[in-house]
């Protein structure tokens, strides 16, 4: 069991030191590459995975619904949490609810479960960052506009996606997999450039940093052991969706932070060293379920 833990998570986080290390040696500037993953790559990897022959959305509803769960729920028990810190909820709760579900959830899913695993990774990544569009944004500022969503390449991937899946239209193989192999890019950048992004580590707010790495990934395995039980999930649903809830806060909480002004000087060391805890956390997960 631990050797196939090592084996899953040692290309992980050997891909995040690799970042780290080229950081810390080059500070490259990574804007660029980000804007890139997120326009282009991540897009052509939802699209070619939901437009597969493989892709059936009514297997995934119990999984889409129970991943939701794993979002919210988190943020309803960190809004007492927050004020028990003395901190402004709209500081802590976003990082406490949405998970780095893309650049640490697809990889980890990959390695654990290989290819036929990445539609049911892909609709988690979904559920949380259209929430984390939606819901996510409303809190940092309730006059947040909606209809901007569909702005969204990722989102405009889904519907496409979507629409291919359910119409049935078949895509010529050589454009799929072109779409295919565009898509194949952006897990090890997701990685790589959140190795690079490592480097910007600063403790600061050591008690509210340290609670919220470890509050993150344990509230999300409990509301994911709760979800199992309720719903009955079982086999690699209830596998994957336990990984889902022990995944650290996502790197775009911070961006949204910075965005809306909402203290990213305090979610940005949050953020980022949650992701550092995922070393302790990812493995109790995995143990867990596998």
């Amino acid at each position: 069991m631990l050797l196939r833990i090592v084996e899953i998570l040692f290309p992980v986080f050997a891909i995040i030191l690799a970042g780290y290390l080229y950081g810390r040696r080059h500070r490259p500037e990574m804007a660029v590459a980000n804007r890139l993953n997120m326009d282009v790559f991540v897009p052509a990897l939802v699209f070619a995975t939901m437009a597969s022959k493989d892709f059936a959305l009514t297997a995934y509803g119990g999984l889409a619904l129970t991943a939701a769960c794993v979002v919210i729920v988190p943020g309803l028990l960190a809004w007492p949490l927050a004020r028990h810190l003395g901190t402004q909820p709209k500081t802590l709760v976003p990082p406490m609810m949405f998970n780095n579900s893309g650049n640490m959830g697809l990889p980890v899913a990959l390695l654990t479960w290989g290819d036929t695993a990445m539609p049911a990774a892909i609709v988690m990544f979904l559920v949380a960052n259209l929430l984390h569009f939606t819901l996510g944004a409303r809190l940092l500022d309730p006059g947040t506009r909606l209809r901007d969503l569909w702005r969204v390449p990722v989102v405009a991937a889904t519907v496409a996606g979507l629409a291919v899946s359910l119409t049935g239209i078949a895509l010529w193989p050589p454009l799929l997999t072109g779409i295919r192999l565009v898509g194949d890019i952006s897990i090890p950048l997701l990685l790589f450039a959140l190795g690079v992004r490592m480097t910007d580590v600063r403790l600061g707010d050591w008690k509210l940093t340290l609670t919220g790495a470890a509050f993150r990934p344990l509230a999300g395995m409990l509301v994911a052991t709760a979800c199992i039980h309720l719903f009955g999930l079982a086999g690699r649903d209830a596998a994957m969706l336990m990984v889902f809830g022990a995944l650290p806060p996502a790197v775009l909480n911070f961006l949204f932070a910075e965005r809306y002004g909402q203290e990213p000087e305090r979610v940005a060391p949050l953020v980022l060293v949650g992701n550092l805890a995922a070393i302790l956390f990812l493995p109790v997960a995995l143990a867990i379920s596998l």
